[in-house]
């Protein structure tokens, strides 16, 4: 995507009370901003792109073999939109958070601004949360929650909760690396 919660992440860490620093950024697509974005705060953007390779596990150990080199002591996801598998998943337990943008477990998967105003919901919302081999079925870290306005369209009501997402990610890091 645009990369602007990697963004809010990125600035965040630079506050001088963070508790975390961002070490590096991947993208599985070439076109993908936040390579960008990573550069121009001199922090290593890499690529690693999943159409490179024979199937999802060949992408999948490479993948893990370029971030286990910086160590992290979080992988942080956002706008990845790729199910990662058991493989990955397993060699970084309870250290693999995303951002979804609804407030879980409703509305897994895709499409959740559509599906609140289809289902006539008040409220939405965003959820960080640790990734599982389950989709978007992880242990919840923090929610926040926005209303629903009468005339809201699904991109009004995406831009509206994006908001709250920049303040949702880097707030759910700091409660993880403050325990």
């Amino acid at each position: 995507g645009n990369g602007s919660n990697a963004q809010a992440l990125i600035e965040a860490s630079k506050q001088a009370d963070s508790p975390f620093q961002v070490a590096a950024v991947f993208s599985n697509r070439a076109d993908a901003y936040v390579l960008e974005r990573a550069r121009k705060h001199k922090i290593p953007a890499h690529l690693v792109a999943s159409k490179d390779y024979k199937n999802s596990l060949e992408f999948e150990q490479v993948l893990h073999e370029k971030i286990v080199q910086f160590s992290p002591d979080l992988i942080c996801l956002a706008g990845f939109m790729r199910i990662l598998s058991n493989y990955f998943i397993s060699r970084w337990p309870e250290k693999i958070v995303n951002i979804h943008p609804s407030i879980l477990p409703k509305y897994k998967g895709l499409n959740t601004h559509q599906r609140a105003l289809d289902n006539g919901d008040k409220m939405h919302g965003c959820t960080v949360h640790y990734v599982n081999e389950k989709l978007d079925a992880g242990p919840i870290i923090l929610q926040r929650k926005i209303r629903i306005n009468k005339d809201e369209s699904a991109d009004s009501l995406a831009a509206k909760l994006l908001k709250e997402e920049h303040i949702a990610y880097p707030d759910a890091l700091r409660l993880i690396l403050k325990k």
